[in-house]
């Protein structure tokens, strides 16, 4: 495998707050697929991880967040699709399948390439090699599924971005048909907070940050052509407390309290 970039290797730390609550607080989340994968991963990821309980938990409360709004979504609409930009080495599909959806995973070339050596594609799944933020994976998607409904999920991924770049892509959304967008932010305050701690625990203090939103309602005026926002929700709303550590839960309780991460689901047209 090629070494990742300082931006890609990010991909590892979801995957260890999941391997971690899989094992320690497995009512937040279990991923079954992602202990499977745990001895593949690099022998010295786990050895020199440093992160502390509440990194680990935030990084499992986006897959938490996201498997939640996935399944409502296949409630809604069964003849949806699911797709997932950025998609690293998130195992969601094996979490929420619902044994007839079509998903499709995008991300950078040599990404998706190491997802491959880990993860084999499912039936129906398929990898999407290519830049998220062009309309390459969205034409190839409607090439399969004209006028399916869509629900595009952005787990961990604007951040990395200028506000233009990420308003590029929900503008270039509303031209193909009928797609909600779920995704998780920070506010100013958040942003600040991440580019100072977050990012040093997890060993990335180097990842340079830019997206954050204050207001959905805004953000959604600035994508214009109809966009709405469907919910805007406080990260750890739904993420049990129990059996965590007091700062911890104190952590959790500061950040949706002051607004700092929260998740955001637009319908883009």
């Amino acid at each position: 495998m090629s070494r990742l970039g300082i931006v890609e290797d990010t991909l590892f730390v979801p995957m260890l707050g999941r391997l971690y609550v899989s094992e320690h607080n497995p009512h937040i989340l279990y991923d079954r697929k992602a202990l499977a994968l745990k001895e593949k991963l690099p022998s010295d990821l786990l050895r020199k991880n440093g992160q502390s309980q509440y990194t680990l938990v935030a990084s499992a409360a986006r897959s938490a967040n996201m498997d939640r709004t996935i399944r409502a979504y296949l409630e809604r609409r069964p003849n949806g699709a699911i797709v997932q930009l950025g998609c690293g080495l998130e195992t969601t599909y094996y979490r929420c399948d619902n044994g007839r959806t079509l998903w499709y995973d995008v991300d950078l070339p040599h990404v998706v390439e190491y997802r491959r050596e880990l993860l084999l594609e499912p039936e129906r799944e398929t990898y999407l090699p290519g830049d998220a933020f062009t309309q390459d994976w969205i034409r190839q998607i409607r090439m399969d599924l004209p006028d399916a409904p869509l629900l595009v999920t952005a787990g961990g991924l604007f951040h990395y971005f200028e506000e233009s770049k990420v308003l590029g892509l929900l503008q270039m959304l509303t031209k193909f048909g009928e797609i909600e967008i779920v995704f998780d932010t920070v506010n100013k305050s958040g942003m600040t907070m991440m580019r100072k701690k977050y990012m040093k625990q997890v060993g990335h203090g180097d990842a340079q940050m830019f997206f954050y939103v204050d207001s959905a309602a805004e953000l959604a005026g600035k994508v214009g052509s109809g966009a709405r926002v469907l919910a805007e929700e406080p990260y750890y709303r739904h993420i049990p407390r129990k059996g965590l550590h007091l700062s911890t839960k104190l952590s959790m309780a500061i950040s949706d309290r002051c607004g700092m991460v929260k998740m955001i689901h637009l319908a883009v047209k």
